[in-house]
């Protein structure tokens, strides 16, 4: 009985070596690739796709997209995008201005075409390029480093009449966006101006409050 345990035993064992010697590759199989052999296969997210002025959703077909995005601190200088085209390296072919600082920033838009005015302070070049703009334009604005100091009252009362609800609020150094339309009225769905004021106990840089910004999407069969 025991010597037919052991041939059993025997018998057992030859054939379970051959059974692995059988099935296992010939070349050598690393830990390493065992345990990736046990992984779930990972799905990797397409990376996302950059939109227009950078928006987080693409707009709607048959629609301009925009982004206002005021300065902040000394080194972030204010953006305006309308369509792609950023403001600071558009050519100014609507209008022929005198170019300054950089506390006003001020975008039109009649039809597609585009330009750009900078304005430290002199409010009588930033009322003319308002007056001038032609009826049916799209008019961008952001404010960088101090835009009230010695902005005049009439042309805040101009800015006021375009929608600017405000115009007459904006302080030292504080952050201004505001999008308006000459001729034409924007959808209410849309936001049209923000503000953020200095405040020494909130202030995200030195002297300066955050920037600011709007951004979204205007049909095109209203320019």
């Amino acid at each position: 009985l025991r010597l037919f345990a052991f041939l059993l035993t025997s018998l057992a064992a030859w054939y379970l070596g051959y059974f692995i010697a059988a099935h296992v590759p010939q070349n050598t199989v690393s830990i390493a690739a065992l345990q990736e052999i046990g992984r779930k296969p990972v799905l990797r997210a397409p990376a996302p796709k950059r939109q227009k002025c950078d928006l987080w959703s693409p707009c709607p077909p048959g629609n301009f997209a925009y982004r206002i995005l005021s300065g902040g601190g000394k080194q972030r200088r204010a953006k305006i995008c309308f369509e792609d085209e950023d403001a600071l390296y558009c050519e100014q072919r609507c209008l022929g201005l005198a170019q300054g600082g950089s506390s006003w920033n001020v975008m039109c838009v009649p039809g597609i075409t585009s330009c750009v005015i900078y304005s430290t302070d002199h409010s009588r070049e930033m009322m003319d390029f308002i007056r001038k703009a032609p009826e049916g334009t799209l008019l961008l604005m952001a404010t960088h480093d101090d835009g009230s100091t010695r902005l005049k009252d009439d042309a805040k009362k101009l800015v006021e009449e375009l929608g600017s609800k405000e115009i007459k609020n904006i302080k030292f150094r504080s952050s201004w966006v505001f999008i308006a339309a000459k001729g034409f009225k924007l959808p209410d769905n849309i936001q049209k101006e923000k503000i953020n004021h200095s405040d020494q106990t909130k202030n995200r840089y030195k002297g300066w409050p955050a920037e600011i910004q709007i951004e979204g999407c205007i049909p095109r069969n209203l320019i």
